[in-house]
């Protein structure tokens, strides 16, 4: 192998394959220091984002004029309803802040050069 090849790790990503240098543990180390409030910041907006859009599917998902998901507390909804909208709370959320801390990580590495999670 050349010394060019034993110099970069090939990090492979559903969407795309590159070649990305190694950087030193002190670079790799201040870039997630760097990413925590830029980390933080982006969860707080997926949270707001994942919010806004479970109340969307929400209401277009149950009959009738309910404008809000009902609570673990209250008592004039079946259980049934109440776990399955805690479940679609939880997928929906899951998959909107892993799409928005994966786009910021890339953000952040187009900044900075370092990937912030390694």
């Amino acid at each position: 192998m050349s010394s060019e090849t034993q110099d970069t790790e090939t990090r492979a990503d559903a969407d795309d394959v590159q070649e990305i240098p190694q950087s030193s543990p002190d670079a790799r180390r201040a870039a997630k220091i760097l990413y925590k409030p830029f980390g933080i910041a982006s969860s707080v907006v997926g949270g707001l984002v994942a919010a806004r859009v479970f109340r969307a599917v929400y209401k277009k998902a149950t009959p009738g004029d309910r404008q809000d998901p009902p609570t673990a507390l209250q008592s004039e909804y079946r259980l049934r309803e109440i776990l399955i909208g805690a479940a679609l709370q939880g997928a929906i959320y899951a998959v909107v802040k892993a799409s928005i801390d994966r786009a910021g990580a890339r953000v952040f590495q187009r900044w900075t050069g370092e990937w912030p999670g390694d």
